[in-house]
């Protein structure tokens, strides 16, 4: 019967494993799109960072062209006031240039501002600057690594489901049965479940001390009063000669 016990514990930690795989890889689209999409947002916040930068550019470029054109204004009513005929040309021309200067020096205070809007984005962008020329890398190498992952999974999830055929074909029928049952029965898929601190690892119960008794020696299949999961107690590990001693 030790045999037989020793069967199903490997059995089920071959099941659990196989669960643990199948879960990481039913999964595997969904994880993958999850770091696709955190590295998307960081990739956002850079786009929305140089949007920005671009569009304060542009709006420079629009007010330093008509403060070109304002000059040029300037510069007319300049000629037309060295060349008044009369008072009354001087006074039109005056102001006139009075206009154009006052929209000349509201123009160079906008392009100041948008200068000084256009150096702090700058600034935010250089302090950024290494995630922005690793960001690619970055995700690249992080899909990589989870494509890698997801391959061994489905490698091992092959070898593990092989490896419990093998064992399952062992079992006497009567036990494969009664493990069948009991596996199917809980969504955990949990038919044996260890003995720990003297309760039952599945539902926590607490044995009563003949029955642990029972569950160690390993002479028959004990199942939980509770949940009515096989049990067994795992064999300790090999003392060293120097703990011995």
């Amino acid at each position: 019967m030790k045999a037989e016990l020793e069967k199903l514990v490997e059995l089920q930690k071959t099941d659990t494993k196989i669960r643990n795989l199948k879960k990481a890889i039913d999964t595997a689209d969904e994880r993958r799109a999850a770091i696709e999409q955190e590295f998307e947002t960081h990739a956002s916040s850079i786009r929305e960072i140089q949007q920005r930068r671009d569009t304060a550019q542009a709006e420079r470029g629009k007010l330093e062209t008509y403060l070109e054109l304002q000059k040029s204004y300037q510069a007319k009513n300049d000629r037309n006031l060295k060349h008044a005929q009369n008072h009354k040309e001087y006074e039109t021309a005056m102001r006139d240039l009075d206009v154009v200067q006052k929209q000349i020096a509201t123009l160079e205070t906008q392009i100041v501002e948008k200068m000084t809007v256009i150096e702090a984005i700058e600034a935010e962008l250089a302090e950024r600057a290494e995630e922005i020329n690793s960001l690619e890398s970055n995700r690249a190498d992080a899909l990589s690594k989870f494509d890698a992952e997801v391959g061994k999974n489905k490698k091992e999830f092959a070898s593990e489901t092989a490896k419990r055929k093998e064992v399952f074909v062992t079992l006497p029928d009567r036990l494969a049965a009664v493990y069948n049952r009991l596996a199917q029965r809980g969504r955990d898929g949990i038919a044996v479940a260890e003995v720990i601190g003297g309760a039952c690892s599945a539902c926590f119960m607490s044995l009563r001390p003949q029955r642990q008794a029972d569950v160690r020696r390993g002479d028959e299949i004990i199942t939980c009063e509770n949940c009515t999961r096989i049990l067994y107690t795992a064999a300790k590990p090999a003392q060293s000669e120097a703990t011995a001693s």
